[in-house]
């Protein structure tokens, strides 16, 4: 039986151009295999070629014993193409005389020890020396996501070349294409590097705003710099570390957040030491014991009791009432066990989310809201499935943040997030455009190419010219509830409808400055630390947890609330939504707030940025199982990254790695798999295969 990858066709095509007879390979070879002399079963390598001669026609290179002297003999095509003068060799272009040196190749699972052949129109002209075959290389066990493969390989750089043609992704680019990346967030930022690392010069970011960093944004009250510590995080602001068992005292890391602390010491690496660019991580607080929560008790001098305190007086906690208490507790023990939030499953999310994700795709958790799973499998009542499971709640059972809040030991940036983004200025500098916000993305199939028309953000709208520049690929990070509003190529129905469906959240924030840091000077001081307090409705209250115990002011980032809460926040003005948020403060905290308030603050509602539409991806129903799959295809030469793109969601490691499996994808499509295999060593990348 013939081998998989050997076609009839091409079978066909050797027995026409009798092959049988070959003359023997001259002493001087016209082709030379300067590698791979070592593969691995079911992988993908590189060839590397160098022509001593003149060689035109049809490039044929087969794979079988080193003694072979026809293709009809060959174990296996690898792949074939027209070189040098001859007429189709038009394509290759881009190669010096139209014959390539770098080619794809897609070893079968099963292979034994023998060379690879090259043929030009059936004569043998060149042959390697012996190529050494070792087994299927096994992940082990502890790496960041060994052996990962939600639904299906994730992701399986292999399995992704193999869809396609064989004698398309048979030849590899050069290096010189042109590449637009969408957006100057942390996923664009990445990616840029990670061309840059693989010598991929040819690259240009267009950025909607004038700054780096998309949703990464910090905001330094009063015009201070960092250094003064006035500020607060508007977007992100932290980084799970380590987790520790209580019961079992085993301390394991959050090993997504490891691809953040890569990232920065290779910037760190790369600006040499300069302290204005230098990325340096702090301990970040984020349970304190007297931050306030939710309560109807108040002190005898009406301030709010905190966290420790109601715990110590139980009767003092604002507790949920339910109309029938025995169902309630059936249906709370139906949901804790459906979501099975044990300590390995714990564990598995902190240390390997990938694989946890594939166990909750295959366990249902996706198929589900919580009331969905009490409503339809469980049959609890209407009344009682709402008390338990809120209806406003719509999202699956994806566990991952329950996860990460169990950290014991988080992290976040000295002296403000904004310094990750920052720390790139001297790689993007001379290849960006800033204040340029696209509209319409067209695809050439003529010249394989994508063009990018964007305008200034600027001056009049209907006035303002269109700019476009065209690419040969471009890596797109811009959510989906933008481009909505772009003219787009005719992408495939799975991706239109992902664009046009999957769901957004949005969140607001207000951060305070004051006089004092008055909450570290309380009867019961407060250090660090985020408290939950939902009447009134400010959400999050989180108190810095740098520069503690200082003198002079400090900034409360006072509120931190999402979804419908925040869109009707914001629908508020700013200054009336701040007022609400003050009087909140100094109800929980008596006359000292309102005695240090300084009157400067910053306010951000993120579904009103233009430049995000919303805070971070947030599927519902089965969107996430369903379309991540379409954003691992290249459609007309765009690449799709960003937070939304990634299993999960509202984290820079998110944003991150959808980077590192971008470039993958896109090096792939290239035919370049040697420097895809750099970027999953290098990067801590283990949860690609290729």
């Amino acid at each position: 039986m013939a081998p998989r990858r050997y076609s009839s066709l091409f079978a066909a095509a050797a027995a026409v151009l009798v092959l049988g007879h070959a003359e023997p390979l001259p002493s001087r070879h016209a082709v030379s295999f300067r590698g791979p002399f070592e593969i691995e079963m079911g992988g993908v390598h590189n060839i590397n070629v160098e022509y001593t001669g003149d060689v035109d026609g049809e490039l044929a290179l087969v794979y079988g014993s080193c003694g072979i002297s026809s293709i009809s003999e060959a174990h296996h095509q690898v792949g074939r193409t027209h070189i040098g003068s001859h007429p189709l060799a038009k394509r290759h272009l881009d190669w010096e005389s139209q014959r390539p040196t770098k080619f794809v190749w897609i070893i079968p699972s099963e292979v034994s020890e023998g060379c690879l052949h090259a043929f030009s129109d059936g004569i043998l002209v060149g042959r390697s020396e012996t190529i050494e075959v070792t087994p299927a290389k096994l992940r082990r066990r502890g790496t960041f996501a060994d052996n990962t493969d939600a639904m299906g390989p994730w992701f399986d750089g292999v399995a992704y070349l193999d869809q396609k043609q064989p004698d398309e992704a048979f030849v590899a680019s050069v290096k010189n294409k042109t590449f637009g990346i969408l957006g100057a967030g942390i996923s664009g930022l990445m990616t840029s590097l990670l061309l840059d690392s693989v010598g991929i010069k040819k690259w240009k970011i267009i950025e909607s705003s004038e700054r780096l960093g998309g949703r990464i944004r910090t905001h330094y009250l009063n015009n201070t710099t960092p250094e003064e510590g006035q500020y607060h995080e508007l977007g992100p602001m932290r980084f799970p570390y380590t987790l520790t068992n209580s019961d079992t005292n085993e301390t394991y890391p959050f090993m997504d957040s490891q691809l953040v602390f890569q990232l920065a010491e290779k910037l760190n690496q790369l600006n040499g030491g300069d302290k204005d660019l230098a990325v340096e991580f702090i301990p970040w607080i984020q349970n304190a014991d007297n931050t306030p929560v939710t309560t109807k008790f108040r002190r005898p001098d009406g301030t709010w009791p905190g966290k420790n305190e109601i715990a110590a007086n139980p009767s003092w906690a604002t507790n949920t009432t339910y109309s029938d208490p025995a169902e309630a507790k059936e249906a709370e023990e139906a949901l804790e066990a459906f979501k099975g939030l044990t300590d390995e499953k714990i564990k598995e999310y902190a240390t390997n989310v990938f694989r946890a994700h594939k166990q909750a795709v295959e366990e249902g958790l996706f198929d589900f809201s919580e009331i969905q799973y009490l409503r339809q499998v469980v049959g609890t009542s209407l009344n009682v499935s709402d008390e338990v499971a809120s209806s406003a709640s719509t999202g699956p059972m994806w566990e991952y943040d329950t996860g990460y809040f169990l950290a014991t030991e988080w992290k976040t940036i000295k002296g403000g997030l904004n310094h990750l983004p920052n720390a790139f200025r001297n790689i993007v500098k001379d290849r960006i455009s800033y204040n340029s916000k696209v509209h319409s993305l067209k695809y050439d199939s003529g010249s394989n190419t994508v063009s990018v028309s964007h305008r200034p953000t600027k001056g009049n709208p209907l006035d303002t010219a269109s700019t476009t520049e065209t690419f040969d690929y471009v890596l797109n990070s811009v959510p989906f509830n933008l481009q909505r509003f772009w003219d787009l190529p005719p992408y495939s129905s799975l991706l239109s409808r992902a664009i046009d469906r999957l769901e957004f959240s949005t969140a607001a924030k207000v951060a305070i400055q004051y006089d004092t840091r008055f909450w570290e000077h309380l009867d019961r001081p407060i250090f660090g630390g985020c408290g939950r307090v939902s009447a009134p409705r400010i959400g999050q209250i989180c108190f810095p947890a740098w520069d503690l115990n200082s003198t002079g002011p400090g900034v409360l980032l006072a509120s931190y609330i999402s979804g419908s809460d925040a869109t009707a926040a914001c629908a508020m003005t700013e200054e009336q939504h701040v007022a609400y948020v003050q009087r909140a403060v100094v109800d929980i905290f008596g006359q000292v707030a309102a005695d240090n308030w300084t009157g400067n603050y910053a306010r951000q509602c993120w579904a009103r940025d233009e430049n995000h539409g919303g805070s971070w991806a947030s599927p519902i129903g089965s969107q996430q199982q369903l379309y991540i799959p379409a954003y691992w295809q290249t459609e007309h030469n765009t690449v799709l990254i960003g937070e939304h793109t990634s299993f999960t969601h509202a984290w820079i490691f998110s944003a991150l790695e959808s980077a590192a499996r971008g470039t993958v994808q896109l090096l792939l499509d290239l035919g370049l798999v040697d420097e895809a295999k750099e970027i999953t060593r290098t990067w801590m990348a283990r949860w690609i295969k290729v």
